[in-house]
Parts: C-alpha cells; sequence; structure tokens
C-alpha cells in the first residue's frame, strides 16, 4: 500500500462517526455493541461476541464491510473437525504442474473476518488464530503471509451451549481487545429490525453507503496513536490503577497486597476469595489505546477518564477468572468490574492539559 498522507482530525473524525451511522441503517439495538466495535476498529484490536444464535452478527459484520469502501469480508465456521490449515491455507499438489502450490485461507485478503463459534473447535485450530490475530500474518510450510494492514477479527462464541465446545485457552482470550455480550434487544427495536426486513429483505446492506474507505481507517489508527502518545501521567496512572484493583495480589508481594486492600477496604478479604487472577498489563495497554479511539469517536481531542470508564468493562471482562466457588456463587467479572470503577479515585487531569 503506498504511504498515505494524515488528513485533518475533524475531517477523519466525522468520517469513523459516520461510519458508526450506517451500522444503524441496518442493525436495531445494540447501539454499545456497535459503538464498541467501531472503537476497536479504530483502535486495531479484535473483538469477541457472546451472543445466541440469530442476534445480527454476521448481519453485522456484513453492514461495516458495506460502509467501507474498498474492504473485504470473510466468514469461517468454526467445527470440530476444522483443521489449522483450514483457515490459513495448505500446500497442494497440482498434478498438472508435477509440484506443490500454495493455497491461502480465506483470513490472507480479508480486511474483517468473522470467526463464528470459536469454542466449537479445538484449542489446536484456535492457535492458528493467535499467528494471525498477534502477528498479522499467517504461514504456510515455508512461506509467511502479510495480512491487510487493515484487518479486524470478530469472533463469536455462544454461551449457552455446553455440547460439543471446547474452553477457550486464555492465551486466545487475551488476544481480543474487547469482550461484548450481545443480548436479546429490547421490543421496540425487534419490531424495527421485522420492518426494515419486510422493507428491504436481504437487500437492506446494498442500502449502506460507503462513508470512509480503508485508507482513511487507517489514517485514523495513526491519529488514535497520537492521542495515546499525549496521555498525561495522572490519566495513565488512573488507568493503571483501575487495573491492580483487579489483581488480588501475590500474599509474598506486600506492594500488591497493600494496592488491592487500599481500593477495596473491608471488600478485600471477600474478593480475594472470588479472584483467581487479575487483569494483566496488557488490559491497561488495551484500555489506553481504547479510550483514545473512544475519545476520537466522541469527536475529542485528548483522553479524559470518562473515556477509560467507558470502555473499561469491555477490555477487564475477559481478562479476570474467578474462582470456581465465586462463579458457583453468581459472581461475575462485570460485578468485579463495577466494583473496581467505584472504588478507584477519578483523577484530574485538567491542571495536566
Amino acid at each position: 500500500m503506498e504511504p498515505f498522507k494524515v488528513k485533518d482530525i475533524k475531517e477523519l473524525q466525522s468520517k469513523a462517526i459516520a461510519l458508526r451511522a450506517e451500522l444503524d441503517t441496518v442493525v436495531s439495538g445494540y447501539d454499545e455493541e456497535k459503538t464498541m466495535i467501531i472503537v476497536c476498529l479504530l483502535a486495531d484490536g479484535h473483538v469477541l461476541l457472546e451472543a445466541v444464535p440469530g442476534t445480527a452478527k454476521t448481519t453485522l459484520v456484513n453492514t461495516l464491510r458495506a460502509g467501507i469502501d474498498g474492504s473485504k469480508s470473510a466468514r469461517i465456521q468454526m467445527t470440530p473437525d476444522l483443521k489449522p490449515t483450514d483457515i490459513t491455507g495448505v500446500e497442494v499438489f497440482n498434478q498438472k504442474l508435477q509440484d506443490f502450490v500454495k493455497k491461502v485461507g480465506a483470513i490472507v485478503g480479508s480486511n474483517i473476518l468473522l470467526a463464528d463459534e470459536i469454542n466449537r473447535t479445538t484449542p489446536k485450530t484456535l492457535s492458528a488464530l493467535l499467528e494471525a490475530m498477534q502477528e498479522r500474518q499467517v504461514t504456510i510450510g515455508d512461506t509467511t503471509y502479510n495480512l491487510q494492514q487493515l484487518f479486524i477479527m470478530l469472533a463469536t462464541q455462544n454461551p449457552v451451549e455446553n455440547e460439543g465446545v471446547f474452553p477457550v485457552p486464555e492465551a486466545t482470550l487475551d488476544r481480543f481487545l474487547m469482550k461484548l455480550n450481545m443480548k436479546y434487544v429490547s421490543r421496540e427495536n425487534e419490531i424495527a429490525m421485522l420492518r426494515n426486513v419486510a422493507v428491504h429483505g436481504r437487500k437492506a446492506q446494498s442500502k449502506v453507503k460507503k462513508v470512509v474507505s480503508v485508507e482513511e481507517l487507517l489514517e485514523m489508527q495513526v491519529k488514535v496513536l497520537e492521542l495515546c502518545s499525549q496521555a498525561t501521567l495522572p490519566l495513565v496512572e488512573y488507568i493503571v490503577d483501575l487495573t491492580r484493583g483487579t489483581r488480588p495480589g501475590d500474599p509474598e508481594n506486600d506492594e500488591e497486597v497493600r494496592s488491592f486492600d487500599a481500593v477495596h477496604g473491608k471488600d478485600a478479604k471477600a474478593l480475594r476469595e472470588q479472584i483467581a487472577f487479575g487483569a494483566s498489563p496488557r488490559c491497561e495497554i488495551a484500555t489506553l489505546h481504547a479510550a483514545a479511539a473512544y475519545a476520537f469517536l466522541n469527536g475529542d481531542d485528548h483522553i479524559e477518564p470518562s473515556h477509560v470508564k467507558r470502555v473499561f468493562p469491555h477490555i477487564a471482562r475477559h481478562r479476570i477468572i474467578l474462582t470456581d466457588a465465586a462463579i458457583h456463587d453468581g459472581v461475575t467479572t462485570d460485578k468485579v468490574v463495577k466494583k473496581v470503577l467505584e472504588r478507584v479515585k477519578v483523577v484530574d487531569t485538567s491542571a495536566s492539559k
């Protein structure tokens, strides 16, 4: 791809906002989820959608692609018999050429990839996704193929399926910038969805306007990184304190123990029995990037604590591991994150601007 010239930030912000608005023309409801998917796109991160079948996941991906000029999308249905080569590609013998040729997978050349029901495939197959997610490349034999510069993976898992599923490894979960829980929408939104289908049918996505190009989205990602680099020290400290507030601490590390106790006070002991592992430093990096992307989408020129608070639940949700006893008692990571957000002091960044 040719080098691009970064445009005025306000022009780019207006295009990002327009892309978010286009999602509303086809998908009714899911306002928070649609916003956060755009945030992940701007932050150059991947999304895990936990949702039951029939909640517009594929429609959402297709609508997103339709609004981006020059973009390509692909869908991989994860199954127990899916092989790593089904994702990345494979070497096959060509009888005519009497030689092996490489056939690349759907992931190569795609800007938007929907990996449907990732908990239905084996950890070995999921490992093929790790290289793609982290390194933005796949390897076929002795050849490495770079993925598109603009690449986002939206993976789904069904929360109600118990048979024929595999637990997604923590290393894989940690590669997702956000985890979004897509539940059923309101009655009003279901009515709007049904009326939209009645009028447009499967042609609804053809009505979506191409409001932004792949190159412009890459420029937006550059601007988001600039916002990250301009984050004030108090804001960075706030992000670190939020993340540390999810860690019960190593009993042999007095600093970690005191830090956790300072946040949770009398509730610290009970929380220690509920949290097996807190969020890692990768959570802090993800929070900074996502907060910057949300600030950008919000039309702001700097990151505020309110931006951090908005994205942190989606960032930390899948990075906290609860004890079996806590899960049995109905404790959720969302409840833990809510306590952390309530108890960690919100910083004043006005003096640092």
